[in-house]
């Protein structure tokens, strides 16, 4: 390997131990936007060879740092660090506008963003901009019509992971949850929130028309049809 390196050199003005060319050649394609390093397992280029390097432990699901507490793994120190502030409550990144704390500093970035309006993720599609990246993908489904996220049981498909998880409920009839006053349980957080309106007599949803209040959005515009006349559902006998 050191002859190897040795001959290389030879072929630059100077000799080094490690070629100070080729080191200036990643650091071009930083600029010229080219992608020179392929992983071979997936396809996916790197302008450098450090980033492809990281990049190849995802295949080799390495996880060699691993949570004392909940015993999740990780392949990077730093992520293991960044997880254990969350069974600490650790919040060192603070907000300098509202004061408001956060456990990693990607997730302080991302709030930032609530407060300078920065939509730097663009839909190349449409030009929708959005502030999270994750956002702007599940928005690109809308477009592509891909459905990634399958149910086993009845083969039904949903473009996000979280409608996929709450479908399953249907079959497993699981209902996480639980109203802490009445005890009644409800298979979506959504639910739960809308029956809690009853308990706190909260009423959101106020008609324009004659100011009557509800706690559902469905109920008040059940009421408007009194207003409007409307009648959607017809016979078919």
């Amino acid at each position: 390997m050191e002859e190897s390196l040795t001959k290389h050199s030879l072929a630059h003005p100077k000799e080094k131990d490690e070629c100070e060319i080729c080191e200036m050649k990643d650091h071009l394609y930083i600029h010229t936007k080219e992608k020179p390093h392929v992983c071979e397992v997936c396809g996916k280029q790197f302008n450098q060879i450090s980033n492809l390097k990281f990049h190849l432990r995802s295949h080799k699901k390495r996880k060699p740092h691993v949570c004392e507490i909940c015993a999740k793994a990780f392949s990077e120190r730093g992520n293991l660090t960044a997880h254990l502030r969350i069974h600490r409550n650790e919040k060192p990144y603070v907000c300098e506008v509202c004061s408001k704390a956060f456990t990693q500093v990607f997730s302080l970035k991302t709030h930032l963003r609530t407060h300078t309006k920065e939509k730097p993720y663009v839909c190349e599609v449409c030009s929708k901009a959005f502030a999270e990246r994750g956002n702007m993908v599940r928005h690109l489904r809308t477009h592509t019509k891909e459905k990634p996220y399958v149910c086993e049981v009845c083969g039904k498909a949903f473009t996000e992971i979280n409608n996929l998880k709450k479908h399953l409920r249907t079959h497993t009839k699981e209902k996480p949850y639980i109203c802490e006053i009445c005890a009644k349980a409800f298979s979506e957080r959504g639910s739960l929130t809308a029956h809690l309106r009853i308990h706190r007599n909260e009423k959101p949803y106020v008609c324009e028309v004659c100011s009557k209040a509800f706690t559902q959005l469905c109920n008040l515009k059940t009421h408007l049809r009194t207003h409007t006349k409307e009648k959607p559902y017809v016979c078919e006998v």
